[in-house]
C-alpha cells in the first residue's frame, strides 16, 4: 500500500459503580431511574473498557445483564463476560495478527473489523457467518495507520439488534509516526474512549430494538456519566456507536477543542473547533486542554442538538413515536468532567504538526462513478440505485489499484451516514459548499445530508477477489438491515 496517498497508518470482570451526588441548578434524570431529586444530580463513573494487546485476540460474544435503571435488570450483550460493549484491542501497524471470535449466543453473528484495510475473506461483513457454538479466526496484517476503529456485528438483517444490545468494541492502533508525538496516550487516564449511544427501554427494563432514537443516554454503557481528568491536555476517542442519532459536539462552556485525527488517523495539524458533528460510524480524536482550569471544578461535554436542519438525525421535534426521542432537538449532556491534579507527566502544550499526508485529488483519478439514495417514501425502505441488497448480488465491480471518486447524491427524505469498507477516502467536495476542516483527513464514514452531494477518492489496492465481496452502505442499522447496503468486488 502506498504510504504517502492511502490509509498509512472466560475472563468475568467485575466493576463497581460509584455514585457521586453534586449540587445542580437544574437536575435532569437521563438514566429513567428516578433516582434524582430536584436539587441534586447523581452521577455515575464511566466504565473504561480493559485492554487486550499482543498479536493474537481472544473474543467471546455471550449474553449478559446490566442493571442500568432501577427495577429489572436490562438483558445485554458483551464481549469477555463484560455487561455492555467489549475490550478495546491495542495493535500495532505492520503486525500480523489473528482474532479467534466465539460465538456464545444462540443466534448467528458476525465481526466486522470496521475501517480496515484487510482482504474481503476477512473483513467480517455479512458473508463471513459464525454459528452459534463456532469459532472464527480470521487473520491479517495491519496496514491502517494509528487511529481509532472498532469491532461489531453486522449480520443481515440482525445488525440493528446486536448493537442495540451491546456488541461492539474499539480498536487501537498505534505506529511509530504517532508515537513520536506528545500526544496524552495513557488509556484510560489522559486519553479516554467514549462510546456515544442512547436506549430506549420497555416496562420491563429490556431494551427497545425496533425504535430510531433513544431516550436516554448511555456512555460506554454508563448512564449519567462522570470523569476525573487531570488538569493537562486531555484526549478523547470518540465513537458515534447510535442507531440513527448524530451529535453536535461541544463543550458546556464553549471552549476550543481540537480535532486531531479522522476515522483513519491523523491530520496534518491539529484543527481548532467549538462544535465538531459526529454521524453514525464516524470515530474522532480531540484534545481538550484543561491545563486553565481549577482543580475541583467541572464542565460537561455536550449534544447540542437544538435546531439543527431538518434531515440531522435527531432533529425531528417528536418526543415519543418511532421518529421521536426525549433527547430530540435539544441540548444534553454526554459526560460531566470533574477536574483532579495533574498527572506527573503532564502534556501541556498542543504539537504544532500531526503528520504529513498526501491526499488524492482529482488528477489522481481512474475511474468515477455515482451512486445515489433512492425509496424511502411512504414508509418504503431507502435503496442504492433502485437496488434493494442483495446477498449474491455485485453492484460495482472496480479494478485492482484503480483510483476511483464516488460521488453519493443523496436528494431523498432523509441525511444518512455512508460507509465503504476496505478503504480509507478523502473527501473532496460537498455540492452544499466547503468540506470542513476538521473532516479534512481519512475517512470511511461521511455524513451526506438531505439534499446534498459528496464525493470522495481512494484506491483499492493490495487485496482483490473474483468471490468475496466488500460492503458500501448506509451506517444507521435500521436502515441497512433494510436494505440500503451493495456489494463491491475489487479484481
Amino acid at each position: 500500500m502506498t504510504i504517502n496517498k492511502a490509509q498509512t497508518g472466560k475472563l468475568i470482570l467485575v466493576f463497581t459503580i460509584v455514585a457521586t451526588t453534586l449540587n445542580c441548578k437544574k437536575t435532569i434524570d437521563n438514566s429513567g431511574s428516578g433516582s434524582t431529586t430536584t436539587t441534586d444530580k447523581t452521577y455515575n463513573t464511566l466504565w473504561i473498557p480493559p485492554v487486550l494487546t499482543g498479536t493474537t485476540f481472544n473474543l467471546t460474544l455471550g449474553s449478559s445483564t446490566k442493571q442500568l435503571r432501577t427495577g429489572n435488570v436490562t438483558a445485554t450483550y458483551g464481549y469477555n463476560g463484560n455487561s455492555f460493549w467489549g475490550p478495546t484491542l491495542i495493535m500495532n501497524k505492520g503486525d500480523n495478527v489473528q482474532i479467534n471470535v466465539t460465538n456464545s449466543l444462540a443466534d448467528q453473528t458476525t465481526v466486522h473489523w470496521h475501517g480496515f484495510h484487510i482482504p474481503a475473506i476477512m473483513d467480517g461483513g455479512p458473508h463471513q457467518i459464525i454459528s452459534a457454538g463456532a469459532t472464527w479466526s480470521p487473520n491479517f496484517q495491519v496496514k491502517n495507520n494509528a487511529a481509532t476503529f472498532w469491532y461489531h456485528p453486522h449480520l443481515h438483517l440482525k445488525t440493528q439488534e446486536q448493537l442495540t444490545k451491546g456488541a461492539g468494541g474499539f480498536i487501537i492502533v498505534k505506529d511509530p509516526m504517532e508515537s513520536a508525538l506528545a500526544l496524552p496516550r495513557t488509556y484510560g487516564t489522559d486519553d479516554i474512549p467514549l462510546v456515544l449511544t442512547s436506549r430506549r427501554y420497555n416496562t420491563d427494563n429490556s431494551f427497545d430494538l425496533t425504535t430510531t432514537y433513544g431516550d436516554y443516554m448511555l456512555t460506554n454503557g454508563t448512564a449519567n456519566a462522570e470523569i476525573s481528568l487531570p488538569k493537562q491536555f486531555v484526549r478523547f476517542r470518540i465513537l458515534n456507536a447510535e442507531v440513527e442519532r448524530a451529535y453536535n459536539l461541544g463543550f458546556s462552556d464553549n471552549r476550543t477543542f481540537y480535532v486531531i485525527s479522522n476515522d483513519g488517523g491523523l491530520l496534518n495539524a491539529p484543527v481548532p473547533v467549538t462544535r465538531v458533528k459526529l454521524a453514525v460510524g464516524e470515530r474522532v480524536e480531540i484534545l481538550v486542554n484543561l491545563g486553565s482550569d481549577a482543580v475541583g471544578s467541572n464542565l460537561d461535554m455536550k449534544a447540542f442538538n437544538t435546531g439543527q436542519i431538518f434531515g440531522f438525525p435527531g432533529a425531528e421535534p417528536a418526543s415519543s413515536g418511532n421518529f421521536g426521542s426525549l433527547l430530540n432537538n435539544i441540548d444534553f449532556s454526554l459526560l460531566h468532567i470533574n477536574v483532579v491534579a495533574p498527572t506527573e507527566n503532564p502534556i501541556t502544550a498542543l504539537p504544532a504538526a500531526l503528520a504529513n499526508n498526501v491526499y488524492w485529488t482529482n488528477a489522481d483519478v481512474t475511474n468515477s462513478r455515482t451512486i445515489t439514495i433512492t425509496g424511502g417514501q411512504a414508509g418504503s425502505a431507502f435503496t442504492f440505485d433502485n437496488n434493494t441488497y442483495g446477498f449474491t448480488t455485485i453492484n460495482q465491480n472496480i479494478k485492482l489499484n484503480s483510483v476511483e471518486k464516488w460521488t453519493i447524491v443523496n436528494n431523498n427524505i432523509f441525511g444518512h451516514s455512508f460507509h465503504i469498507h476496505d478503504v480509507q477516502f478523502k473527501i473532496i467536495s460537498r455540492s452544499s459548499g466547503s468540506v470542513a476542516a476538521y473532516e479534512s483527513g481519512w475517512k470511511d464514514v461521511v455524513y451526506i445530508p438531505l439534499g446534498e452531494s459528496v464525493s470522495v477518492i481512494a484506491k483499492y489496492d493490495d487485496f482483490s477477489s473474483g468471490v468475496n465481496p466488500y460492503m458500501y452502505h448506509c451506517h444507521f442499522s435500521n436502515h441497512e438491515d433494510g436494505g440500503l447496503m451493495g456489494q463491491f468486488l475489487v479484481e
